[in-house]
């Protein structure tokens, strides 16, 4: 079936959020836009609703059954956004009701507030389960600590029993107020006793102490600046931002970070002296003095497998078990689809262990390099499931803005333009979805990963010829096109000139740090001087508890890349649409389990997630058992030549841009060029393109650089 609908490209904003201002005003091919559009925009979607084929027998026994409505009675609590602030004086409530105004999008079905002589807290609430009750803020039993929290803690009922025993009195009955009493009983420690998804604010009374913390993976984010007499925190940027004496300063070494990552890493953001709480870390502000601890790492320390079919038969339970804890929802529940080993394993598990037929969502292009809805619908056929299909066809330029807007930061992952799409298609039908995220960096499944395994037995190159070969490699790689045999052999070259941790973080660059200096003007370059990107991933990569080079760079991957992208992707663009994602792979108790197995049962050669595949290859069409992984990847090279070339070209060379004093115009409008005749600098203008954008959304004044820079302190 192919429908027509009727939507307005970018989603009406909060009613006191800054209209982005048009980033193609001279375009030739656009009209200058200060405010939000209004006019609806004709965009095609194909939809697909498959019914037939098998499905495996599903698991529904009474036992799972009983499991379940256990937690459907008791689990009330909501996704949401928090906010709020504590202060040695009196907080003002009223600005954490703006706080929490500008992130409606995170909770469109209501609000809470806690003010006090010190403290200040407030939500928004998604609803998920047990709609009708579920509110926040919670209180202990005498009101001496507060919370508010984000996420779901999915064992909470093991965790409401014991308390209970202690002799706690319990108001409610879902997750949420456990974090009061847990805290009365363990203080900051209590974050080692949940099983979940989280970001939560604990504030207590008496010793005027709030206690910020995240969860293990990095679900759900949590930013917060303080000054000499108060912290501030919030669920995303722009809470923080409704604080009139909020630093507005682009943080240089931000900015450098990004353009190497394509993201802003923790503890940066890309304000000066606003900061990301890491994923696995507590905050505790108590009267003005600031600690962070981390308070979970994964052991990468390899156990000893002598069955390997049990391997598989508990990897199957794990995955089984971790995903039935996720199908609690009041709501409509659905998947993500791709097609991949991860998401069909998923989408499977809750095939078997569902009593309805899966929703499934999947998004594809025109370009089959990208679409993957063919083998998505093998997965969907083989289930029955309630399978949807999006392929755009509209303006990608409509949606830009509003993704930077939302994003709050500059982000480079151009996969976050499907992500949205799928999202908001999904959102028509459920309030929860399933995703794989997290299969890759369990169980090995980048093919960079088979590369930086087979390279281990490559010495680094010594210092001189190392130098010779790295910039004959970059100079190869940039005047080459993409997947071209050349473009290989630059790539090579680059790599074998490194040892192991900077050969990965060349795998993970957009921008080198020859090619940075070379773009920045003379005082940016200047106070940039001496700052590594590469040694960020060099550090987390000699962290390692890994004694392999394998394990040592997925372990760089779980504590970067999946946090500060993957996740913040998901987490962003199912949020602006006011959905929740939740990850089976991500659940802790398989995270610590996949640690430990033998990298030969992750890669071998150039195979990948080779584990997962045996354990999930009777859940999956014969196809998909050994199928290359794709990537959520868009035609980004393509798009800048086509759809996105004016947007581009003008966002990047106008007025604006050039008098922001970072970036050297004649380097901007010759990557342009050079993309325009051939050459592949798609992820480098997609990066300054982001930045310019964000830059435009959020209206940073003057875009100045601060004369002192430095990493944000602890």
């Amino acid at each position: 079936m192919i429908f027509t609908i009727l939507t307005r490209p970018w989603d009406t904003p909060p009613p006191d959020a800054p209209a982005p201002t048009s980033p193609w005003r001279n375009s030739r091919r656009h009209a200058p836009a200060a405010r939000w559009p209004v006019t609806p925009r004709s965009v095609t979607v194909i939809l697909q609703n498959v019914t037939d084929g098998g499905r495996p027998r599903r698991r529904t026994g009474t036992g799972l059954r009983a499991r379940a409505d256990e937690r459907h009675r008791a689990m009330e609590d909501p996704m949401c956004g928090i906010a709020g602030v504590a202060s040695t004086s009196r907080p003002d409530p009223e600005l954490v009701r703006r706080m929490c105004d500008v992130i409606v999008h995170r909770g469109p079905d209501g609000a809470g507030f806690h003010t006090d002589e010190h403290a200040a807290l407030g939500m928004r609430r998604l609803a998920i389960v047990d709609v009708a009750t579920g509110h926040q803020p919670v209180h202990s039993e005498d009101g001496r600590v507060v919370s508010v929290f984000n996420g779901e803690l999915y064992n909470f009922p093991e965790l409401r029993r014991e308390l209970t025993r202690r002799g706690h009195l319990l108001r409610s009955s879902g997750d949420s107020e456990c974090l009061v009493h847990l805290y009365e009983e363990h203080g900051p420690d209590l974050t080692r006793l949940l099983r979940g998804m989280f970001a939560f604010a604990v504030w207590d009374r008496d010793r005027q102490r709030l206690v910020l913390a995240r969860d293990r993976a990095g679900k759900k984010p949590l930013y917060w600046w303080a000054d000499d007499t108060s912290i501030r925190f919030g669920s995303e940027l722009k809470s923080l931002a409704r604080d009139p004496g909020m630093p507005r300063e682009i943080d240089p070494v931000a900015l450098h970070h990004y353009l190497t990552y394509r993201y802003v890493p923790a503890p940066w953001s890309i304000y000066q002296g606003v900061h990301k709480l890491p994923p696995g870390h507590v905050l505790v502000w108590e009267r003005g003095r600031i600690t962070v601890d981390r308070y979970w790492r994964l052991d990468r320390t390899p156990r000893v497998v002598t069955d390997v079919r049990e391997e598989e038969e508990r990897l199957r339970e794990l995955i089984l078990e971790a995903t039935r804890v996720r199908m609690v929802s009041e709501r409509p529940i659905g998947a993500f689809l791709s097609g991949g080993v991860d998401s069909s394993a998923v989408v499977a598990a809750m095939a078997m262990q569902s009593r309805d037929p899966v929703k499934t969502f999947c998004v594809g292009f025109d370009d089959g390099r990208y679409d993957e809805r063919a083998e998505a619908r093998l997965v969907a056929e083989r289930y029955s499931t309630d399978h949807h299909e999006l392929m755009v066809t509209a303006d990608v330029p409509d949606v830009l803005p509003l993704l930077a807007w939302h994003f709050d930061e500059p982000f480079a992952d151009s996969s976050a333009v499907p992500s949205f799409y799928v999202a908001r298609l999904s959102r028509r039908h459920v309030t929860v979805v399933l995703n794989g995220d997290g299969g890759d960096e369990c169980f090995g499944g980048y093919q960079r990963y088979a590369l930086m395994n087979q390279a281990a037995r490559i010495p680094a190159m010594p210092g001189a010829l190392a130098a010779v070969s790295a910039r004959a490699g970059t100079r190869i790689t940039e005047q080459s096109r993409y997947r071209s045999p050349a473009r290989l052999l630059g790539r090579l070259m680059r790599f074998a000139a490194e040892p192991p941790a900077r050969r990965y973080a060349g795998l993970m660059s957009c921008f080198t740090p020859g090619q940075k200096d070379e773009l920045y003007e003379p005082a940016l370059r200047e106070r940039l001087a001496g700052v590594d990107s590469g040694a960020l991933l060099e550090e987390a990569f000699l962290a390692s508890s890994a004694t392999t080079t394998l394990g040592r760079v997925m372990d760089v991957d779980t504590t970067g890349y999946l946090p500060y992208d993957l996740l913040v992707k998901v987490d962003i663009t199912t949020m602006a649409n006011s959905m929740e994602a939740r990850s089976p792979f991500l659940d802790h108790h398989l995270m610590e389990w996949a640690a430990g197995l033998p990298d030969p049962l992750k890669v071998r050669d150039r195979r990948t997630k080779l584990l997962l595949r045996r354990a999930v290859a009777p859940w999956l069409p014969a196809r998909l058992h050994n199928r290359p992984k794709r990537g959520f990847g868009v035609p980004l090279a393509a798009w800048l030549r086509g759809d996105l070339r004016d947007l581009a070209h003008d966002a990047l060379t106008d007025d604006t841009a050039r008098g922001r004093g970072l970036f050297r115009p004649e380097v901007v409008a010759d990557l342009l060029r050079r993309h325009d005749e051939g050459a592949d600098h798609g992820d480098r203008l997609w990066a300054l393109l982001q930045f310019e954008l964000w830059h435009r959304a959020h209206a940073v004044p003057d875009g100045a650089v601060p004369a002192e820079i430095g990493c944000p302190g602890s």
